[in-house]
């Protein structure tokens, strides 16, 4: 056999036939700078942002740094994600032995042609998809693409899998499909798309930005109209130049009502979630991801690769006679576990029985996939050599039907099980000195299991004590699937055959509530048993590590891969474990607790902006009253009562459980609170105006007063209960405050000068009152929010779980 020759090589690079074209291991820069850029926050801050600066008014344009930042945070995290997926990829990518002008050389798998000669044996990943030649045959793992952990046996003309691993025998095999058109790859192709993981606090952000959006352009239009009144009409506005003067409260409208801050400090949230992730050897594909799996309620769990770690173990030795008859078994097992070094079952027996003497056998049959079994010869007892067949107890029992009875039993309990006989004279019938398993005498059944990492089981119950529903799927037996969910503390209903899953969305809907374990579940299924969950109101995770389970990590809210996943498998997925560690799913759950926990506290300051916003909008343009702020003392307001103070209280400990409806409670505070503060606003800018000769600069220095004070009080309110890291906050808000009223330079910049004694004592008395309602409604929103555990008003109930 010469295999191709390098003018055939070269023949099939041209015509494009090589493996080079593969989907990429993580999403491109350009998508990750689309992703970040082209939104609706950012459509709306640069559009008003443009319109300052093209007027000369840099100094009202400050509104703009958040999104700039925004979008800086997210790219950047993303694409240190993206770098370290790609890097992965490069070390994980296989080699191939490949015969070519009649010598074996080693290339790497996308170097591979169609029509190439690749040497298979034990160890070797399959590159591309190909066909068995010659007489040998092979044991080959095909988990990653099935989900079935048992080896298949291939013989010459069966087909190969990309991404299969040959774990025992040797052979060769022809490509016969290369690059995108590989079985890994078609199914890989079917999730290429990429599609933002569905984040409950970006969702209800969106939602306040769409009616924003509707609201913008028809009042901003009417409070442009009150400012060009209030400079003597439209007319009188454009011919004096005064036009301009109106267009900055017209654009401090529109700025005031968007949550620039909240979609910052969002970000800002998850990136600090992922570096935190980051430390703990866990990957961010992309920041929303950080809350998700604090919203879960059910989890989906690929078996193999997930709950298991690939070996098997020992389990239990099945005598089938006295022990006496065969006193040298337990030397057998010693020598095939010594011996059989490549062997999955002989480490497993290593492990349960490691070699108590250095002597080696007298002759040994390592194991072929075409006879089943392998043989050690030992000198006996008395001197006779013995010789000792371990296979399959189909294959090595013969006749013996009690023993072959007791096989299928164990077998059938999800045991893998091999037999361990010994043969009848000094070659027991065989030829060439190759022993024969027939007529041999059983001595007994070895049965061996998965491995369950260790963490699975602490993981598991740390999910149960949270409320989240459990979940196994797996392409083994259904058999073999419920001994290890029993094992983990998932009994109860027998294990369910995914080939008998109705076709019926609904029936399958109704199967998967009910049932935890599913047994023969191919990669559509796993896609489909998700949808259906889905269809229930469920929010779902999905754990896996194979290219069959794609489908499923694309649809799930949250798509987890293992360090041992494809490539094309962890580009899909949210979340990487690096360290396969199934125990950082619980450190993840307390991240996306911080998260949507605190990003619900102080979404209640953005959105209550975003109400007296709108109200004043409304209100000054209906009322032909001047706009009571400019841009930059919005920004002096926002950064002191809101934006700052909510970056700390952002990132501080919180562990309660989730309860859905973050938009719901938020909004039930901040609208209230909203509308008092819009009104004690209006109320002072009203009194400026019929009490005197206020100018505009004193009068919004008095509305700016104003709105400090009640922002500090709905700072307070939702910062409790108060500790001391809070109390330095609040106490930071009111310093600064007095350092731009108190520091000429910082009046001057914001444009702002004490009012008269009257104003003044006008403002601190709205202020107060205003703040004092604020209260009430806290109070009153703790009451109705209970069974969230929100707490504004008694400042001592806190939840708290445990999460490790």
């Amino acid at each position: 056999m010469q295999g191709l020759t390098r003018a055939d090589v070269a023949l099939r690079i041209d015509h494009g036939l090589d493996n080079s074209a593969q989907l990429p291991a993580s999403r491109s820069l350009r998508a990750i700078i689309r992703a970040n850029v082209l939104t609706l926050f950012n459509g709306l801050v640069f559009a008003a942002f443009a319109m300052l600066l093209v007027l000369g008014q840099w100094q009202d344009a400050l509104f703009g740094l958040a999104a700039m930042g925004n979008i800086i945070i997210g790219v950047v995290q993303e694409y240190r994600a993206k770098r370290a997926l790609d890097r992965l990829a490069i070390l994980h990518s296989a080699p191939a032995t490949v015969l070519r002008d009649g010598t074996e050389q080693v290339i790497p798998g996308r170097d591979l042609v169609k029509d190439d000669i690749v040497v298979l044996g034990a160890g070797d990943q399959v590159s591309a998809d190909a066909v068995s030649l010659g007489d040998g045959s092979l044991d080959v793992d095909e988990s990653l693409l099935t989900g079935e952990s048992e080896p298949v046996r291939k013989s010459a003309g069966q087909v190969l899998l990309s991404g299969s691993l040959v774990v025992s025998g040797s052979g060769f095999a022809r490509i016969t499909t290369v690059g995108l058109e590989t079985f890994a790859q078609r199914i890989a192709t079917e999730a290429k798309r990429f599609s933002l993981v569905t984040s409950e606090i970006r969702s209800g952000i969106n939602k306040v930005l769409k009616v924003i959006a509707w609201l913008v352009l028809p009042l901003s239009a009417l409070v442009l109209n009150s400012q060009m009144i209030q400079h003597g009409g439209w007319n009188a506005a454009l011919a004096s130049g005064d036009w301009k003067e109106g267009v900055v409260p017209a654009v401090a409208s529109t700025i005031a009502m968007i949550p620039l801050g909240l979609v910052l400090l969002t970000s800002v949230a998850f990136a600090v979630g992922a570096i935190r992730l980051a430390r703990l050897r866990v990957i961010v594909q992309e920041l929303a991801a950080v809350e998700v799996l604090a919203r879960v309620d059910v989890l989906c769990l690929d078996k193999t690769g997930t709950l298991t770690d690939g070996r098997m173990v020992f389990d239990a030795v099945h005598l089938l006679g006295p022990e006496e008859e065969f006193p040298e078994w337990r030397d057998a097992l010693e020598c095939f576990g010594a011996t059989q070094r490549t062997n999955a079952t002989a480490r497993a027996l290593k492990a349960a029985f490691p070699p108590r003497s250095a002597q080696p056998p007298l002759a040994s049959v390592p194991f072929d996939p075409a006879r089943r079994w392998s043989s050690v010869t030992l000198a006996g007892a008395s001197g006779v050599p013995r010789t000792w067949l371990l296979g399959a107890p189909g294959v090595v029992l013969g006749t013996a039907e009690e023993a072959r009875g007791r096989a299928s039993a164990l077998a059938s309990s999800g045991l893998r099980t091999l037999a361990l006989v010994l043969a009848t004279g000094n070659d027991a019938g065989g030829t060439g000195g190759i022993p024969s398993p027939a007529g041999a005498s059983p001595v007994l059944l070895v049965t061996f299991r998965e491995s369950i990492r260790e963490d699975a089981s602490a993981t598991l119950d740390y999910f149960r004590e949270q409320g989240v529903q459990i979940k196994i799927f797996s392409g083994d037996d259904p058999r073999t699937v419920g001994l290890l969910a029993g094992r983990l503390g998932l009994g109860g209903r027998p294990a369910c055959d995914a080939t008998t899953l109705p076709a019926d969305p609904e029936a399958l809907a109704s199967c998967v509530q009910d049932n935890a374990v599913f047994g023969r579940v191919g990669p559509h299924q796993k896609k489909d048993l998700i949808q259906a969950l889905q269809r229930k109101g469920h929010t779902v995770a999905m754990t896996g590590d194979g290219v069959n389970d794609i489908p499923a990590l694309k649809v799930a809210d949250l798509g987890i891969a293992m360090d041992t996943a494809a490539p094309a498998t962890k580009a899909v997925a949210r979340l990487v474990l690096l360290d396969g560690r199934f125990s950082r799913l619980p450190g993840i759950v307390a991240e996306g607790r911080r998260a949507i926990n605190n990003m619900e506290r102080v979404s209640m300051l953005f959105l209550s902006k975003t109400a007296y916003a709108t109200v004043l909008a409304v209100a000054c343009g209906l009322l032909l009253q001047p706009y009571p702020f400019l841009p930059r003392q919005l920004s002096a307001v926002d950064g002191l009562t809101i934006g700052l103070p909510a970056f700390f209280l952002a990132l501080l400990p919180s562990s309660r459980r989730y309860v859905p409806g973050f938009l719901k409670r938020s909004l039930s505070f901040a609208i209230p609170a909203g509308v008092i503060t819009a009104t004690a606003i209006l109320g002072v800018n009203t009194y400026a105006s019929l009490s005197g000769d206020h100018r505009v600069l004193t009068s919004r220095s008095a509305t700016t007063i104003t709105l400090t004070i009640i922002g500090s009080w709905i700072l307070a309110v939702t910062a409790r209960p108060l500790n001391a890291t809070k109390v330095l906050v609040l106490a930071g808000c009111y310093v600064g405050m007095a350092a731009v009223m108190g520091l000429d330079f910082l009046r001057g910049f914001f444009l702002l000068e004490w009012p008269p004694p009257d104003l003044l004592l006008v403002s601190v008395l709205t202020a107060l009152a205003a703040s004092t309602a604020v209260e009430l409604v806290g109070r009153y929103v703790t009451r109705g929010n209970h069974g969230a555990d929100v707490t504004f008003a008694s400042g001592r109930r806190e939840g708290s779980v445990r999460a490790s």
